[in-house]
């Protein structure tokens, strides 16, 4: 009776984790697509929104370290499920700063807003739809433990890589057109790699999760057969 017990509380301090991951998730999601919106709608009330919001995103980092530090106090987890935590406290930090990723674009579209705009915005918007998509897919992948799900999150950033220079080129344009364009295009260059940036967030996570499940870690392969080579 004690052992099934002590399953049964496992079990739902791991069901706890990954809902508070999903919120965290969600949360993120949200300041993205908000973010954007600010800068589309040229409402800055909003971007001071997602600015403050972004402390509960904070808040639930530390939330979700206490309650995996609390897990592997006082359980012993097996081999995966020892993976699942590890997984969350990578994925955490991720998630954490494609945040903050969501912060800087809010502070962007504030300056941007009190200028006339560049340009119809059109790609900058795609961009952050893609990342967006990017970060769902790949928490998806880690609720289901489904590397399939996660591998396509990997072969996907290529498509954001291709429309961020796409942006980057365009903008340059710009700003070879005239000097006075150099101000907002260089904001917008900046709101283009942040979204970029949190593409490459999503596959930190899509890896994490082929680690999770197979226990293969698919990071940095080159640098491994540098030292492997070695």
């Amino acid at each position: 009776m004690p052992s099934t017990h002590t399953d049964k509380a496992f079990e739902a301090d791991l069901r706890d984790l990954r809902e508070k991951l999903l919120a965290m998730g969600a949360k993120v999601e949200a300041l993205i697509a908000d973010s954007m919106r600010a800068l589309i709608d040229r409402d800055s009330p909003l971007a001071e929104r997602v600015i403050q919001a972004d402390k509960e995103v904070n808040r639930l980092e530390v939330e979700i370290d206490e309650t995996c530090r609390r897990i592997l106090a006082l359980r012993q987890p097996a081999a995966s499920d020892l993976r699942l935590i590890t997984t969350a406290l990578k994925i955490v930090t991720d998630l954490e700063r494609i945040g903050d990723l969501a912060v800087n674009i809010a502070e962007r579209a504030k300056d941007l807003n009190e200028a006339p705009p560049l340009k119809p915005y059109v790609d900058t918007p795609r961009l952050a739809e893609l990342a967006q998509q990017q970060v769902k897919k790949a928490l998806d992948a880690f609720v289901s433990s489904d590397v399939a799900k996660a591998e396509t999150v990997l072969k996907e950033d290529e498509h954001l890589d291709v429309l961020y220079l796409k942006i980057f080129n365009e903008l340059l344009g710009y700003m070879m057109e005239d000097s006075k364009n150099i101000r907002r295009a260089t904001a917008l260059m900046f709101i283009a790699k942040h979204l970029e940036r949190i593409g490459d967030h999503a596959t930190n996570v899509a890896e994490m999760v082929v680690y999770m499940v197979r226990g293969t870690d698919i990071r940095h392969p080159r640098s491994r057969n540098l030292t492997t080579s070695s």
